[in-house]
């Protein structure tokens, strides 16, 4: 179709050019048959807006030396999130890619780009000791089940010692691996911790919950591991194995409160430590943890846990005080959801609230975003068979929502009592523009503070569950799923408002407005509402507002720029992560590009390699996850908001939105027809 052109403008697109670049003057200046179906115009916008420049293959010698720099750091940002092996395997391709282009071309410096590769490929299979690499081999004592390799500190030669990290192998392996390397009266090293945190957090992408507390009780009541141990090493493999379930649920809290297999587990590993305890005294220590964890209380001597003083009295108390291990329930009464109430199919307003809410609360909250008289208003169920029911004041909204799997509409009431659905953008018509009326500095700080809820609420397992795509994965990942919606519904609301304020002045006015919102959400870290916003702001249906952008003065212009600069996806999105990394904690990242960062390596490496759980990718996967630790390290400080602040919060946990592209437009071409 012509939307594609060579940078040299040849009719035919061929894939040995150096650059490719789709630019703002060859869609307006070169011909094309098509250049007047609107068609062709949205496919070249979209592509401006994904690929402003897309170089395969670059000459480093015409480049500038800050360009050959990025590009340098970019590489080694993307190489990093490969493995050993996919890095090699990579070496290997574009060595023998290079050799063939050699071939064919005649160059003399594709010869010395092709030795270059090579020694690339060589480095890669044996990496240099500078850089920490060493030789995979099987462990000798562990068979072909494991494969470790030997990397060395970056101390000086005479202080500088290797040690054996872990590329691959079976989860039995791995986990007799992890607890030999524990220590226990000694602080845990930085690579012994790293294995451990990344084995916990990743485990369930090669074995069960199940799987995983049998491995535990075996390692546990094994008598004499391999013929080898005397007492010491018994009870000293046992602490290992608790303090490793100790950690395991300090790690997950309460996340697998509610399994089965692990209730089982806990119950039959504390009463093997009650048996052990008066024949290996040292793991008195590690009862009392036990104690804590499972939430007993009585205080217990080392007499008492002789087997004499045992009974089934002792067990029926304990049975009743586990209160760690209570089953949640499938819903919480106190607990907060998000809930849409629909105004028509295309509109809806968010609504934040407690299960037990009732109709007339929720009804309350609607007539306020849409300012409706709230008596004109009725809250009416409708299924997916089309089904309609009215709710009593006093019925629980929420939850005959969700128990009948439907969706709950906002309808009129007239004088006879009688029930009509509002129309397309009815409900707008008269419609005030509130938020100009918020002091701009609180009302960012209102949508950080909310984001940080949801954000401090998200458990590290949920990206781990939402890149696998496990079983019950949209039960895991419900705090993670509300984020995203957040960020999704942020960037709606935005544009939502500004096409319904029909005003030409005030429109320029809310433009202004968000701009600022925007630049103070940078201010205080609140990297996910910041995106929502500036992508709310560059959504197709507002940027086509040209008779609003004109009157944007051009300080604010400059300003926009500058924020805009900050999302920009080039070099791997470079200028996010080096503002982000500058940005001191509490911070609450953009969540989509992490997501994308640990789906990169998820899907750019293998799990599984000749049968051996690939931990080498697990390793990258669990160290792009800890980044949360990083952003969470501090809470976010008790600002004394303005005396209007108390008013923010309903006006921002309740969104009202506009979630259809198309309704969108029809607003936009409403009030600018000739944008």
């Amino acid at each position: 179709m012509g939307i594609i052109l060579s940078v040299d403008r040849e009719l035919y697109f061929r894939d040995t050019y150096t650059f490719y670049q789709f630019s703002a003057d060859e869609c307006t200046y070169l011909f094309c048959e098509f250049e007047k179906e609107g068609g062709w115009k949205n496919a070249v916008k979209l592509l401006l807006q994904l690929l402003p420049l897309s170089p395969p293959r670059i000459d480093m010698c015409n480049l500038p030396d800050q360009k050959i720099e990025d590009t340098a750091e970019t590489n080694a940002e993307i190489l990093a999130r490969l493995t050993s092996a996919v890095q090699r395997e990579l070496a290997a391709v574009i060595a023998l890619k290079a050799r063939k282009s050699a071939i064919h071309q005649n160059e003399e410096h594709s010869g010395q780009e092709i030795r270059r590769l090579e020694e690339l490929k060589s480095a890669s299979d044996a990496q240099q000791a500078d850089d920490g690499g060493g030789r995979e081999r099987p462990r000798e004592e562990a068979g072909p089940a494991l494969v470790l390799r030997k990397v060395w500190s970056r101390s000086p030669a005479p202080e500088r010692r290797g040690r054996y990290v872990v590329v691959s192998g079976t989860p039995e392996k791995i986990l007799e691996h992890l607890l030999s390397d524990l220590h226990l009266e000694a602080a845990q090293d930085k690579e012994t911790e790293t294995l451990l945190d990344d084995f916990l957090l990743t485990y369930t992408v090669f074995m069960t919950t199940d799987d995983l507390c049998q491995a535990l009780l075996r390692h546990y009541c094994a008598k004499n591991y391999q013929g080898k141990e005397d007492d010491s090493d018994v009870s000293c493999r046992k602490r290992k194995v608790l303090h490793l379930v100790s950690q395991w649920t300090s790690l997950y809290k309460d996340w697998l409160h509610e399994d089965e297999h692990l209730k089982q587990f806990l119950k039959t590993i504390y009463r093997n430590v009650l048996d052990d305890v008066y024949e290996y005294p040292v793991l008195e220590k590690e009862l009392k943890e036990f104690q804590k964890i499972l939430g007993m209380h009585r205080r217990h001597t080392v007499d008492e846990y002789s087997p004499h003083r045992k009974n089934k009295t002792f067990f029926h108390q304990f049975s009743l005080k586990e209160n760690w291990l209570q089953h949640r329930g499938t819903m919480n009464e106190a607990e907060e959801i998000f809930c849409r109430v629909y105004i028509t199919e295309h509109s809806y307003v968010s609504v934040k609230a407690q299960v037990t809410t009732s109709a007339q609360e929720i009804l309350k909250i609607v007539a306020e975003k849409i300012q409706y008289p709230e008596e004109e208003l009725a809250l009416v169920i409708i299924t997916f068979s089309g089904e309609k029911h009215e709710l009593q004041p006093n019925d629980l909204a929420i939850s005959k929502s969700y128990e009948s799997s439907s969706r709950m509409f906002v309808y009129r009431r007239d004088l006879t009592d009688s029930l009509s659905p509002f129309a397309e953008n009815e409900e707008l018509q008269q419609r005030s523009v509130r938020i100009l009326g918020i002091n701009t500095w609180d009302l960012a700080l209102e949508l950080t503070n909310f984001d940080w809820s949801l954000f401090n609420a998200i458990h590290e397992q949920e990206l781990i569950y939402f890149t696998f795509s496990r079983q019950g994965s949209a039960e895991n990942t419900e705090n993670l799923s509300l984020l995203l919606q957040r960020c999704n519904e942020v960037q709606l609301w935005v544009a939502t408002e500004i096409l319904l304020c029909t005003q030409l002045c005030k429109r320029v006015q809310l433009v202004k407005k968000f701009i600022k919102i925007a630049a103070h959400c940078k201010a205080q870290r609140n990297l996910n509402s910041f995106f929502a916003i500036v992508m709310g702001l560059n959504t197709a249906s507002v940027s086509r507002l040209s008779q609003t952008w004109e009157k944007i003065p051009g300080k604010f212009k400059k300003l926009f720029t500058e924020l805009e600069s900050l999302t920009d996806p080039s070099l791997n999105h470079k200028a996010y992560r080096d503002a982000f990394k500058k940005m001191k904690s509490p911070k609450i990242p953009f969540m989509p590009l992490l997501l994308k960062d640990v789906t990169f390596i998820h899907e750019g490496n293998k799990t599984f390699l000749d049968n051996l759980v690939n931990f080498e990718k697990l390793h990258m996967i669990a160290d792009t996850v800890r980044s949360l630790r990083h952003c969470r390290n501090n809470q976010f400080g008790s600002e004394v908001p303005s005396k209007e602040h108390h008013e923010l919060k309903p006006y921002i946990h309740h969104l009202h939105v506009i979630d259809n592209q198309q309704a969108l437009f029809e607003l936009s071409h409403r009030i600018e027809p000739r944008a």
